[in-house]
């Protein structure tokens, strides 16, 4: 999938109405439903499968390219997955095939916000006894940038990084992978807090 304009705008009213949908997302028990590699810059590719791993991310993820000689800053790391609510980017992107424009590489159908997943929680995706994988919320923040504000625009950026939508982590969550494995769209995500 390769970079297009964007085709839907939500307007504040409509962000508004869609609030109670996101907030009524499983809490400790979810499901992944898209796994997104960006092989290049402005490039997508949503997977069946994906293989996450303890140094390269998501495999094959233009993540591992960037990190370079950095990669082993802990700071950087704690970027290596961008995760985002899967109710959130379908809302945004009206059509399905747009949801991946958003250059999130894992989205899941759970509650994203900082309350619910405080930094240290730690995801689990699939089985791990059947090659599944673990990650781990960080504190880093996930605000987005300019391309999304593009594709979705300047109001949804205003919404999903605003007093409502920041601690909801409307925009998402960064994380880094603890325990390597596959994962598939419709993996169970099972929620391990910290302590």
């Amino acid at each position: 999938m390769t970079d297009t304009p964007a085709i839907v705008h939500r307007t504040p009213v409509e962000l508004e109405a869609f609030l109670p949908e996101v907030l009524d997302a499983p809490k400790d028990a979810g499901t992944l439903d898209l796994v997104v590699r960006r092989p290049a810059e402005n490039e997508r590719e949503v997977l069946a499968e994906g293989e996450l791993d303890v140094e390269a991310g998501l495999v094959g993820d233009r993540w591992c390219e960037r990190a370079g000689d950095v990669a082993a800053d802990s700071s950087y790391l704690d970027m290596q997955l961008n995760v985002m609510s899967a109710r959130m980017v379908a809302f945004l992107a009206g059509d399905p095939e747009r949801r991946a424009l958003a250059g999130d590489q894992l989205y899941l159908d759970l509650d994203l916000s900082h309350e619910n997943l405080p930094a240290g929680s730690r995801l689990v995706i699939g089985d791990p006894d059947e090659r599944g994988a673990v990650i781990e919320v960080t504190e880093e923040p996930h605000t987005g940038c300019s391309k999304f504000v593009e594709r979705f625009g300047a109001e949804a950026m205003r919404f999903v990084n605003g007093r409502t939508g920041r601690p909801l982590r409307l925009r998402g969550l960064n994380a880094r992978v603890v325990v390597p494995g596959r994962v598939r769209p419709g993996d169970p995500v099972t929620v391990v807090r910290p302590g």
